[in-house]
């Protein structure tokens, strides 16, 4: 299953045209308070976005922030800009052509959001097996997902690796598609 996703998401699709069903599909203005956030974002990596939605508490500033499924880096960036540079954000995905992409533009985001050096990395793995990338347990303030998990064969394994991951108090943010 995980070889059929890496292939649609990684050689199938080129933008999200492409997309060959709109359920993770969200409507074109985000919410105003990250409007301006938007302008900025590298329009490569807003095309590659195959996402259902960036669920985030607003209060971010100094935060660590693991994405899961980041992808073209889309939410990641967004993310960026509301850290902070005190903050950092890091992606995690199984896609090498949209890490390509996302690693593409670290700097040019560090730019547009007015910091000095980037505070995002990406690193390629599997959001279930998130123990072999080497991050520390309570490592992370916020985990979040955007139309990744229901793509996982293991969704017990994925909680439980960002469960491990969280720091005491920390909270796990996703949207999903789910149906029954």
């Amino acid at each position: 299953m995980l070889d059929h996703v890496k292939d649609y998401y990684g050689k199938t699709l080129q933008s999200s045209d492409d997309l060959q069903t709109d359920a993770c599909c969200t409507l074109d203005a985000p919410p105003a308070h990250l409007q301006g956030i938007f302008t900025k974002l590298h329009d490569e990596v807003v095309k590659r976005y195959y996402g259902c939605g960036l669920v985030a508490p607003s209060a971010l500033h100094g935060l660590r922030i693991l994405d899961l499924g980041s992808g073209s880096g889309r939410d990641v960036y967004v993310l960026s800009a509301l850290v902070g540079e005190q903050g950092s954000v890091v992606g995690v995905d199984m896609t090498d052509e949209q890490l390509a992409v996302a690693r593409q533009y670290r700097e040019f985001h560090a730019d547009a959001f007015g910091h000095a050096n980037s505070n995002v990395e990406f690193h390629k793995g599997y959001i279930e097996k998130l123990d072999a990338l080497g991050f520390a347990d309570n490592s992370f303030d916020l985990i979040i997902s955007n139309c990744v998990i229901n793509l996982s064969p293991d969704k017990d394994a994925v909680l439980q690796q960002a469960y491990r991951l969280l720091k005491p108090g920390g909270e796990m943010y996703f949207s999903d598609v789910y149906a029954d």
